[in-house]
C-alpha cells in the first residue's frame, strides 16, 4: 500500500472513529467521504500538464432515515467531510473550481443504506488560508513573516532546548510560503534534506530539533 492509499484509509478511519458509534445502521459518515472521493476522482480533469480540476459543488443524497440521522450532526459532519475531501484532493494534485459546498438531501427513490453524489464546477476564486501543525498544535499564518524558536521573542515558541533561540522563519504572502533557517546552531531539515531557505508546498514538514512542523494550505471555507 502506497502513501497516499494510507494516507486515504487514515482520514477514513478518523471520520469514522468520531461518528460511527452514533449511528448503529443504513449510510454511515465513512461512506460519503469514500463516496466524495470517487466522485472527485472520477470526474478529475487534465486542463495542463501541473492543473487538474475537479468539481467544487456536490449534492449527496439518501434515503429519509439516513438523511435525519446524518443531518442531526449539523455542520460538525458538513466540516468534517470538507475537511477530508480537501486533504484527498491535495494528496493527488487536483484543484477545486471554487470554494466547496456539499449539501446533504434525502431521496424517495433511495433505500436505507444507499446513496448517490451529483457534483458540478462552479467557478470562482477560491481564497486559501496558510497553517503550521508544529507538534500537534495548528497555528493559521496571520502575518508575512513567523518565527519559530525556543525564545520568548518568537512568534512561535517551542519548549525544545535543541533549536535555537529564533530557528527558523515562514513567509506567507497570502497564496505562497517559503522557509527560511535563521543561522541556526543544529540546522533545519526540510522534508529530510538541509533547509537554508526554499519554497513550501501543501504538505511540506520541516525538522528543527525534536520539533516538527508541518505547512498546510487550505481554503477558507475548510476553517483552520
Amino acid at each position: 500500500m502506497g502513501f497516499f492509499d494510507r494516507l486515504e484509509h487514515s482520514l477514513e478511519r478518523a471520520v469514522n472513529t468520531a461518528f460511527a458509534k452514533t449511528f448503529k445502521s443504513g449510510v454511515q459518515p465513512v461512506e460519503l467521504t469514500a463516496a466524495l472521493r470517487r466522485e472527485v476522482d472520477t470526474k478529475a480533469s487534465v486542463v495542463a500538464r501541473d492543473r487538474i480540476l475537479v468539481p467544487n459543488i456536490f449534492t449527496v443524497s439518501m434515503a429519509r432515515a439516513d438523511y435525519d440521522r446524518m443531518a442531526a450532526m449539523g455542520p460538525t459532519l458538513l466540516d468534517e467531510l470538507t475537511r477530508t475531501l480537501t486533504a484527498h484532493a491535495s494528496s493527488q494534485g487536483y484543484q477545486f473550481s471554487g470554494a466547496i459546498q456539499i449539501t446533504l438531501e434525502h431521496s424517495p427513490d433511495l433505500s436505507v443504506g444507499l446513496l448517490q453524489v451529483s457534483s458540478q464546477s462552479v467557478a470562482g476564486a477560491v481564497r486559501w488560508r496558510g497553517v503550521l501543525d508544529v507538534n500537534g498544535r495548528r497555528y493559521p499564518l496571520s502575518s508575512s513573516r513567523t518565527v519559530i524558536g525556543r525564545g520568548t521573542d518568537a512568534d512561535i515558541t517551542v519548549d525544545d532546548s535543541s533549536i535555537s533561540r529564533k530557528h527558523v522563519e515562514i513567509l506567507w504572502d497570502g497564496q505562497r510560503a517559503a522557509a527560511n533557517d535563521l543561522g541556526s546552531t543544529n540546522g533545519t531539515l526540510l522534508n529530510g534534506r538541509k533547509l537554508t531557505s526554499a519554497p513550501l508546498e501543501s504538505g511540506s514538514t520541516i525538522e528543527l530539533g525534536a520539533t516538527r512542523v508541518t505547512f498546510h494550505l487550505v481554503p477558507e471555507s475548510a476553517g483552520a
